[in-house]
């Protein structure tokens, strides 16, 4: 495995659920996740190390702001959306404790109330075009953190078109996080020292 995003070969036009499986059963090396993007199931890195403080800043604040029966987490939990046959598994997530007394290995991705994702060179493609289209159908709000421009980008308000509102602020300034949350977010801890890798060098 690379520290880029990876297609992984599966059956051509295989059903939404059959695939759902596949994701569910592959072995991924330690580390990396599995996801259902397109059609097409994608492994990627986990986070770098140098983010797991920003995530614990992220997870520490969301939670005693978070919906009644909801928690702030970070485990690799993945959602899925039947009706743009995706299956997620965000950096953070909130979700209806409920979700997870459900058998089988993926949660219903009508139980988040938020999804987080810290995006990279790899992912930034998918986390700014088909996980903001998706999400936006469905989750409430939307953090998209830029980790390599600096900045924290807020979407909400979900429509059958996706986010009807956005806000970005870079980071060290604090940020509104709309309902069901209704807080600001203190971003002052958010920034860290971006490495080029060799291959995005060439590019």
């Amino acid at each position: 495995m690379t520290e880029r995003l990876t297609a992984i070969d599966t059956p051509p036009s295989a059903p939404f659920k059959e695939m759902l499986r596949i994701v569910e059963e592959l072995d991924t090396p330690a580390g990396y996740k599995a996801e259902l993007v397109r059609g097409k199931i994608f492994v990627s890195p986990g986070p770098k190390l140098r983010y797991m403080k920003v995530m614990k800043s992220l997870r520490l604040q969301l939670a005693p702001h978070a919906p009644e029966g909801h928690e702030a987490d970070v485990a690799p939990i993945l959602f899925a959306f039947p009706g743009s046959e995706r299956a997620y598994g965000p950096a953070l997530h909130v979700a209806d404790e409920s979700a997870f007394d459900a058998d089988g290995r993926h949660a219903d991705a009508s139980a988040l109330s938020l999804a987080a994702e810290l995006t990279s060179d790899s992912t930034k493609d998918v986390d700014w075009l088909d996980k903001m289209a998706t999400y936006g159908r469905v989750v409430p709000v939307y953090l998209l953190l830029d980790m390599r421009g600096g900045e924290i980008n807020v979407m909400w308000d979900p429509s059958p078109k996706g986010y009807r509102s956005r806000t970005n602020v870079p980071f060290g300034r604090p940020v509104h996080i709309p309902a069901p949350f209704d807080f600001e977010l203190d971003t002052s801890g958010f920034a860290v020292e971006e490495t080029v890798a060799p291959e995005d060098e060439q590019r």
